[in-house]
């Protein structure tokens, strides 16, 4: 989880090939109108998300229920989200990329083809609900390189959930 270009994809892409689970991207669950608004500048109201929170907790259940394993990338950007998305899975684990605003649009801004205008980046971190304490996160500071990033996940990663083979 975390704002828009905080490296979401980048990073779950290449622990999920770590670790030989699935992937998936979160954004690719969207509404097409999601998608429509957002790329018009438009933030999404909850209720706008509701459906692309199921389909993605949806997911997670369907390799749970097949005894296989994944990694999801979405913002996650409030603790109401994150219920839904995690709720009471404990085999679960909740990891957030967190940067500062500056180094986040700096980012952004270099990004090319992305739906996500730039100009919604400080409505996301207005939006961020840091997580609690009691939602056992992994939190990483994305200044590094993807690569370390993902090293620093797995040495966190809680040894329950590495031994979860796709």
């Amino acid at each position: 989880m975390g704002v828009s270009s905080s490296g979401k994809t980048t990073v779950g892409k290449l622990l999920a090939e770590r670790l030989g689970w699935h992937y998936q991207e979160g954004d690719a669950l969207h509404p097409p109108e999601n998608v429509a608004k957002m790329s018009a500048g438009t933030p999404l109201s909850d209720a706008d998300r509701a459906p692309w929170l199921r389909r993605i907790a949806e997911r997670i259940d369907a390799w749970r229920s097949n005894g296989e394993a994944g990694v999801i990338t979405c913002s996650a950007l409030k603790r109401a989200y994150r219920d839904v998305i995690i709720g009471d899975r404990p085999d679960v684990g909740l990891v957030h990329l967190r940067g500062s605003r500056e180094l986040i649009g700096r980012r952004m801004a270099a990004r090319k083809g992305h739906f996500m205008p730039t100009a919604l980046l400080d409505n996301q971190f207005a939006t961020l609900q840091e997580p609690s304490p009691e939602e056992r996160p992994i939190t990483i500071d994305v200044g590094g390189t993807p690569a370390e990033i993902v090293e620093e996940i797995l040495r966190r990663l809680p040894p329950k959930l590495k031994l979860q083979p796709a």
